[in-house]
């Protein structure tokens, strides 16, 4: 009888010491599908593989909207997932989301494993920063919008595929060509209030809206009056009218217009570089972003979009320590420059790129540094960034006129009016809920 005590005493002891020794499970939503969603399962089992005390379990959410809504509601309802991708114009949103966050820094600083913000690309690291230089998400999946050009078309055109377009004036004529070669369409864009708003207006280095583009404070208002939104916005629906710019509608949508070959030029997230290499059956290159060559200190520098990862508030400890982990393995310059290189999305490191640089592979892969180079300057008041409440709805409403001024529905004059209006109505409303 005392044996069998003993043995079913050392057996509990034994289960007790595996439970103790169990690895702690972080859940991680996520907007990544196709290849992109491919390579996170690969990130996650890398780490996974790499120690034995934490298990990161990957989750697609849907897309960003869809995945930072349900992130939300999770926390509502209390069973909030540990870690939530959000893309950047739901920044502002999360930062304000009193109680439901854990900044990052002073979480990994917290557990004794601190995570330093200077590793990082400053236009990176300073988005995803509080006003103290303090990191409150964790840059990942960061992009910013290049031109795409189809050198197949530029040689059919009569174009010299080495040499594509800098400015406006020349995607315009570079268009025009290619239409006459016979091509569906001559120029289109992917996120058109992120690239032909918000970038256009950092790249010529003028104001998005005021208070610092939001980063001073809630009561930042949209600033799209001044002559060169009216000048370029204008430009494009005579694009349009001469059927040399095709509007192919909102988000990633216009993406297949490029990589079904019908558009010869495509401005879109440098992160579209996996998909096209994946699915475009045609020698593209990449290049910068167009600009306006009268505008005084253009081109300034393009700003970021892509997504981060944030931390609901109210976890254990063990589970933070884990966290912390994971995110210093995705920084590590080696992981960095791999997303890198796999994906087009810019190396959110310092030693990513400079890892990068010293591979070979920006020689190899022409092009490819281009949206680092872009995003490689000393930030302006006007170029930081945007950081604004209820950003995705006021892209919505954006997205909404420009499609008229573009239909010929609308003048652009009074079509940046009724933007100003609308935004600054969801703007109020925004500074309303946070106070």
């Amino acid at each position: 009888m005392r044996a069998k005590v003993l043995s079913l005493t050392v057996a509990a002891l034994f289960a007790s010491a595996g439970a103790a020794h169990a690895a702690t499970e972080i859940v991680f939503w996520h907007s990544m599908e196709g290849a992109l969603g491919d390579r996170v399962n690969e990130l996650v089992e890398e780490f996974n593989n790499s120690q034995s005390d934490y298990v990161v379990k990957p989750s697609y959410k849907g897309n960003y909207g869809e995945s930072m809504n349900a992130g939300i509601a999770a926390f509502r309802a209390g069973n909030a997932p540990d870690i939530l991708q959000v893309f950047e114009v739901g920044t502002a949103t999360m930062m304000h989301a009193k109680g439901a966050v854990q900044p990052v820094q002073e979480m990994s600083e917290m557990v004794g494993d601190p995570i330093d913000p200077e590793i990082f690309l400053g236009a990176v690291g300073g988005y995803y920063s509080d006003n103290d230089g303090k990191l409150v998400s964790m840059p990942f999946n960061s992009s910013t919008p290049v031109l795409y050009y189809n050198k197949d078309a530029f040689e059919k055109a009569g174009l010299d595929p080495d040499n594509p377009p800098k400015t406006w004036e020349e995607v315009s004529e570079a268009a025009a060509k290619i239409r006459e070669a016979g091509y569906e369409c001559g120029y289109t864009t992917s996120w058109p209030s992120w690239i032909l708003l918000e970038n256009f207006s950092a790249w010529h280095n003028i104001p998005y809206a005021s208070e610092n583009n939001g980063f001073g404070g809630l009561s930042a208002r949209l600033s799209l009056d001044d002559p060169l939104f009216a000048k370029h916005l204008n430009f494009l629906a005579d694009m349009s009218n001469e059927g040399t710019f095709t509007y192919g509608g909102r988000g990633d949508t216009p993406n297949a217009l490029f990589t079904s070959g019908k558009c010869g030029m495509f401005t879109g997230s440098s992160g579209n570089r996996a998909n096209i290499l994946k699915t475009g059956e045609f020698d593209f290159g990449i290049s910068t972003l167009p600009y306006y060559e009268d505008v005084e200190g253009a081109p300034q520098n393009s700003i970021i979009g892509g997504a981060s990862l944030w931390v609901f508030a109210d976890k254990p400890e063990e589970t933070y320590k884990g966290v912390t982990k994971f995110f210093k393995f995705l920084s590590s310059p080696e992981q960095s420059a791999e997303w890198h290189q796999g994906t087009g999305y810019v190396p959110v490191t310092v030693g990513g790129y400079e890892l990068t640089k010293e591979s070979g592979f920006y020689d190899e892969n022409v092009g490819t540094e281009v949206s680092v180079m872009q995003l490689d300057a000393d930030t302006t008041e006007h170029s930081r960034g945007i950081r604004l409440g209820y950003l995705p709805q006021i892209r919505d409403v954006e997205d909404g006129v420009m499609e008229d001024i573009f239909a010929g529905k609308i003048s652009a004059e009074d079509g940046i009016q009724e933007m100003v209006k609308r935004g600054n109505e969801l703007l109020e409303r925004f500074e309303k809920s946070v106070n």
